[in-house]
Parts: structure tokens; C-alpha cells; sequence
């Protein structure tokens, strides 16, 4: 088997990937999916970060509007939406032979460790997969920019950003089957042509950081573990064409 082309992974997925197609909670089916498309990343024997966020549980903007809560409040009720969602990962992925921590940026010491970049670090070189959690602990920051924030804080090689589409598109192809599909972008395209497949922010970090994005279909099976060895699948911001 070749060598995969990436060997510090950090993998960014929507909270809507735990749960069935337009419905919220977490789904046993959905998150079994999860868990077993990242298996098969990890049994390359690279170092694999993930990133989850809290769309199916709760969205602090969405709870600031429709409530009296205040919008601050709200995302912080978003960053414990991301711990409940890692842990439920990580029992999941530790029921299929996976050893996993969850590090949080927001201490929550009875459930799981604080963010500490070294102990990482050394969770990722004993073949640990390291599930970052509560995003960047800070209100107003999206879970994309805490991925970009973390994959720069341990030097990852990449960025993976799983959808529900097969890549970065001019426009939604569900809405507009007539939309053109990238298989490469630069970081400055990306925020240049308003591109809405991941925060500004973040693509702002990894370009900073050098750190290629690609943008795969979580749907298709073995989609991940094609991306991490090299295959041409999905769209690349960034990197070498």
C-alpha cells in the first residue's frame, strides 16, 4: 500500500453530519457512519484530528433571535453543543477498536481533558485520534475558524472539510443542477467569489499556515481515506495544483 500523501490530519465536520438529513438530535446510523469512515483513516497509521460542530443540537445565533437569551450566551451554549457532540463520537469510535480523546477548549475537567497543544501532540504520536472540542472557547468564532485555529496550532498538513456535496460548487447544486464544480481554488478565489463552503476566517488561517483545504463528500463511502492517500476527489483551496 503507498504511502498516504498527508500524515497529520485535521478533519471538520458540521454537527448536521451526526444526525438524518433535515432532522436535529444525534442519529445511531448517522454516527456509526462517522465513526467507521474515520476508522479507515486512522488505520493508515496517520495522525487524525477532528473538529465537530453543534448545527444538530443547538445554534447560538439562531437561539439569540428567536429567544430572550443573549447572542453571547448563545454561543456558548453552541460550544457545549460541540463537547456532547465529541463525546458521542468518541465512545462511538472507542466501540470500534479506535483510541480517542476529546480536549476541549472550554474546561469541562469531569468529561474530558482542557485544549493543551503538547498533550495533543503526544496524543497524536501514541496513534491517538484527538477530538477538538468548544471550538476556539471565544463567542463569534465558528467552529471552521477553531479548525483552521487548531491545524495551525499542531502544524497539520491539511484540512479536511466534509459536506454533503461532492466539492465546492459556483453555487448549491442541489438548487441549481447547472452550477459549475472547482476541483481547485486559491485561498483568495475562495473569499474573492464569496464562496460559502467554509468561514472566511478560517480560509484567512490556512492560508496563513500554508495548510491545503480539501472539500469531500462525507456520503461517499472510503471518500475520506481516497482524500488523505492522494486520490483526486473533492476540491483543494489552496496548495499545489
Amino acid at each position: 500500500m503507498a504511502d498516504p500523501k498527508y500524515r497529520r490530519v485535521l478533519l471538520k465536520i458540521s454537527g448536521e453530519a451526526l444526525c438524518k438529513p433535515g432532522e436535529q438530535g444525534i442519529d445511531g446510523d448517522a454516527l456509526e457512519h462517522l465513526a467507521r469512515e474515520i476508522k479507515l483513516v486512522a488505520e493508515l497509521d496517520v495522525q487524525l484530528c477532528v473538529v465537530v460542530g453543534a448545527g444538530n443540537l443547538v445554534r447560538g445565533g439562531s437561539i439569540a433571535r428567536e429567544t430572550h437569551v443573549e447572542e453571547v450566551t448563545g454561543h456558548y451554549m453552541g460550544m457545549l453543543g460541540t463537547v456532547i457532540n465529541a463525546l458521542a463520537v468518541q465512545d462511538t469510535l472507542e466501540s470500534l477498536g479506535v483510541p480517542t480523546r476529546v480536549q476541549s477548549a472550554v474546561a469541562i475537567d469531569r468529561v474530558c481533558e482542557r485544549f493543551i497543544r503538547r498533550r495533543a501532540l503526544r496524543h497524536l504520536e501514541k496513534g491517538r485520534v484527538v477530538i477538538f472540542a468548544a471550538g476556539t472557547g471565544n463567542p463569534y468564532f465558528t467552529t471552521d475558524s477553531g479548525a483552521a485555529l487548531r491545524a495551525s496550532e499542531i502544524g497539520a498538513d491539511v484540512l479536511l472539510k466534509a459536506t454533503k456535496v461532492d466539492g465546492v460548487y459556483s453555487d448549491d447544486p442541489v438548487s441549481n443542477p447547472s452550477a459549475t464544480f472547482y476541483e481547485h481554488l486559491s485561498y483568495a478565489e475562495v473569499i474573492e467569489k464569496r464562496l460559502k463552503v467554509i468561514d472566511v476566517t478560517a480560509v484567512d488561517l490556512c492560508r496563513n499556515s500554508k495548510i491545503p483545504i480539501v472539500v469531500f463528500n462525507l456520503n461517499k463511502p472510503g471518500g475520506m481515506r481516497a482524500v488523505v492517500e492522494g486520490r483526486k476527489l473533492g476540491t483543494i483551496i489552496g496548495g499545489q495544483q
